[in-house]
């Protein structure tokens, strides 16, 4: 039910053009439950407006049972309709859209209920006839969101719901989603607040209602609303920027003073990487929650972000959290603003591809930890340690040997995120984020070092990202862009750089490493680490995958079996426990001391593993130590790192 008699007038009113659809033979279709003739294509989109505003509204009240309704007015004219749900969801790079969690779905037009039929191919699409009287279609229906991060992400708790538009609407076939206005609002619970990218048209009890928007940037709006809520602003030269905190309780979004001037510090330095912003505003929304599913997911004027309730209050959060807004922000330029040609579809239920996630998640990585050092959100040292890691992953990882990095770039198309216990040897979603990140590192210092330092990467983000100041509507970009912006930085074959680092494979295929050593910095191997290294590394005690080849989990499970490995030539694999190493009980700290006695002439290490009943003893004449990355400094050279990795001041 309508809670406001404002928003019942703004969607009768909506409702009252008359929609013209994709010329087709009206014939009625069949009874739902007999199918005696293929049923009509779903119309392809066009360029051309939708007639009339779709009414949205979307109630997040019932938090006892972790439902979503939503109810939409849609003006129509008679005769076939298809309605889609959103397939192709932004910043999944795949088809996610949960249509198995739409449920109760009716249609009423006149008080009258009008059947639909499901397509038989797409089952996002949904076909309907609508009567010769009808003017106005009533659309309503459920999500049922999941009380745990099982299956699917938790985004309703008792405190917090993450509403994400597209898993709470459907809309007309045959139009660009740029070209389809959707007149949005929400029921909230009672003295809940919320942070959102749209504008607040009124306010009346728990009802909040939006402008009108295109069914493209409605989607591209998430909010955050809960029943601790704060917001922040954090533009030091101006007001468009915002911290939107919500809670599991008021005590998890007070920000001292600290933090504050370190994201006023990461839009400053945003500013002075790309010289222009793409939005009218900026949202962060940052849930500090135990019970919200985690995320990071970028929009372009706002930003869906999780961290521990005891992110402000922690004396050291980890890297990676303090590192994820820097990442979605920078998603505002690189993937939103600029956007690759084959991300930008017409609708939401075009298919994607991916050719370009090494620029769109890839170079987002490299600027993102740029940032994160420059902001002081993190620091010089520990940008170096987060480094060492990935290149020691990468310098060590079998998959190449047969999978090259671009192909990486379809994996989400292959099956989103799905569970992968030989990671190192089929490769992933990961690769085009922090090998990717190697490789913009190694353009970097190409560039620092041809040009002695007059040019950088930066130069290119500026010229690349930098430009109409103000616009946000996307510009796309190809391979051939992003070559020809970096020649004009400095004249290379930027082509082949590119294309060699990509598409390498094989048994000669290594890792791209060159940008750490014209860097000044070399990988090497360590058995021991240091506190900052250990703090960073935070499952480093139980880090075996560089020694014998996994790494030991809860329970003495191991787990991540690195293929090729010592571990995997012992027929090691997902599933078996830790039960004894030699004569001691299994520990991590009784591993630890094994392979340090193999490497200093001790007795071969002798494991005893259980997977169900059965048990093994299996030995490894293996010498080699303990081993972690690192990274030194190549001594006589640039130490460009900290360069790179330094605040601009201008």
């Amino acid at each position: 039910m309508l809670k406001s008699a404002a928003l019942a007038l703004l969607l009768a009113s909506a409702a009252a053009a008359a929609v013209a659809q994709t010329s087709q033979a009206q014939t009625p279709l069949p009874a739902p439950t007999s199918l005696p003739r293929p049923l009509p294509p779903i119309p392809a989109p066009q360029d051309v407006a939708y007639p009339g505003t779709i009414g949205i509204q979307v109630d997040l009240t019932d938090l006892a049972h972790k439902v979503i309704r939503t109810r939409q007015t849609l003006p129509v004219r008679p005769g076939p309709l298809v309605l889609q749900y959103p397939k192709f969801l932004p910043g999944n790079h795949a088809g996610t859209g949960p249509i198995q969690l739409v449920s109760g779905l009716t249609v009423t037009g006149d008080g009258q209920r009008i059947e639909w039929v499901r397509d038989t191919v797409d089952p996002y699409a949904f076909h309907l006839d609508v009567p010769a009287s009808v003017q106005t279609l009533e659309v309503a229906f459920e999500w049922l969101t999941q009380p745990s991060n099982a299956v699917w992400r938790v985004v309703m708790t008792d405190e917090i719901v993450n509403l994400q538009w597209e898993k709470a609407l459907l809309y007309p076939a045959g139009y660009n989603h740029s070209r389809i206005t959707f007149a949005p609002s929400v029921v909230l619970p009672e003295g809940w607040n919320y942070g959102v990218a749209l504008d607040t048209v009124s306010r009346e009890g728990g009802v909040a209602t939006f402008a009108p928007i295109s069914l493209e940037h409605l989607v591209d709006s998430p909010m955050f609303a809960g029943e601790h809520y704060r917001r922040v602003e954090i533009d030091p030269d101006g007001e468009a920027v915002h911290l939107n905190l919500v809670g599991d309780t008021s005590a998890s979004i007070r920000i001292t003073p600290q933090w504050r001037a370190k994201y006023e510090a990461l839009v400053q330095q945003a500013d002075r990487l790309f010289g222009a912003r793409h939005f009218d505003r900026y949202e962060f929304l940052l849930g500090l929650s135990s019970e919200l599913g985690g995320i990071g997911l970028e929009h372009h004027r706002s930003s869906e972000n999780t961290a521990s309730p005891s992110f402000f209050s922690s004396s050291s959060p980890s890297f990676g959290s303090r590192g994820l807004l820097p990442h979605e922000y920078v998603h505002s330029w690189n993937g939103k603003f600029r956007r690759p040609s084959d991300e930008l579809v017409p609708n939401f239920n075009v298919p994607t591809q991916n050719t370009l996630m090494w620029v769109y998640e890839g170079q987002t990585e490299y600027w993102g930890d740029v940032l994160t050092a420059r902001s002081g959100l993190g620091t010089l040292e520990e940008a170096v340690v987060n480094l060492a890691e990935i290149a020691g992953f990468y310098d060590q990882q079998p998959g190449r040997q047969w999978r090259a990095l671009q192909d990486t770039t379809n994996h989400n198309l292959l099956g989103y995120r799905t569970s992968n216990p030989w990671s190192s040897w089929m490769r992933g979603t990961g690769d085009y984020y922090r090998e990717a990140a190697l490789i913009w590192l190694d353009a970097d210092t190409l560039i620092r070092a041809a040009t002695n330092e007059r040019k950088s990467l930066d130069d290119f983000a500026r010229a690349f990202y930098g430009v109409e100041d103000g616009v946000w509507e996307a510009r796309p970009y190809t391979f051939e862009d992003v070559v020809e912006h970096l020649n004009a930085v400095h004249p290379h074959d930027w082509a082949t750089f590119l294309r060699t680092r990509l598409d390498a494979v094989g048994p000669a295929a290594r890792a791209p490493l060159d940008g750490l050593e014209r860097a000044g910095w070399r990988l090497t191997w360590v058995d021991e680490l240091t506190p900052l290294e250990k703090r960073m590394m935070g499952g480093w005690a139980n880090d075996f995958q560089y020694s014998l080849g996994f790494t030991l989990g809860s329970g003495n499970r191991i787990a991540n079996v690195r293929w090729g490995s010592p571990a995997f030539e012992a027929g090691l694999g997902h599933g078996w426990e830790l039960v004894a190493v030699g004569d001691r009980t299994a520990s991590a700290e009784a591993l630890r001391a094994a392979v340090t006695a193999a490497k200093d002439g001790g007795e071969p290490i002798r494991l005893v593993i259980k997977r169900d009943d059965a048990f093994r003893t299996v030995g490894f004449d293996y010498r080699g130590g303990l081993r972690y990355p690192r990274l030194v400094r190549i001594e006589g050279t640039r130490d460009r790192l900290a360069d790179i990795f330094a605040p601009r001041r201008r």
